[in-house]
């Protein structure tokens, strides 16, 4: 039986941190599905679709990773793709706090699927979609957070010049 896990978020945009979290899962799980959330109570910069799009990109490489989207309960998403654990990310305590709710109401609605916690690697525990985006449109040197690709999209949300960054 193949184990496959559901990681999902957000995404607006995927960071190293999101990258590093999926790729130590391809270690424990055959696939990961990256499930971009379609939510309505957030204000996200890029579209669901471009989400998709950027993530599939940066990716394009890990075969055992695919990239889909879904809305309403979670745990139903998790049953209808065949898989029985949500892998979430954590960071700091307060993440674990609201995570940890969460992964018991699922196991309330849904006693089969596990939530498997992993910890951030320490180079990025302070890393957010948030943060990302708030030194992105300020123009800031975002090179150690996000890949290329997220880079280039970011800039040209915000409407700044590709490379150009202002003197340290």
């Amino acid at each position: 039986m193949k184990k496959i896990a559901v990681y999902p978020g957000s995404f607006d945009p995927i960071t190293y941190g999101h990258i590093d979290i999926i790729k130590r899962g391809l270690t424990i799980f055959d696939e990961i599905i990256v499930a971009v959330a379609k939510n309505s109570q957030k204000k996200a910069l890029f579209t669901t679709d471009e989400r998709v799009a950027l993530i599939q990109d940066v990716l394009q490489e890990e075969e055992r990773v695919t990239v889909d989207t879904f809305s309403g309960l979670l745990i139903d998403y998790v049953t209808s793709r065949g898989a029985h654990v949500i892998i979430r990310g954590l960071r700091a305590i307060s993440d674990f706090e609201y995570e940890f709710q969460i992964a018991q109401m699922n196991s309330c609605i849904g006693r089969q699927i596990e939530t498997l916690f992993m910890m951030t690697s320490l180079q990025y525990g302070y890393l957010s979609s948030s943060i990302v985006k708030e030194v992105g449109s300020l123009n800031g040197n975002i090179d150690k957070f996000v890949p290329p690709e997220i880079k280039k999209a970011l800039r040209q949300k915000y409407g700044l010049p590709e490379t150009s960054y202002p003197e340290s």
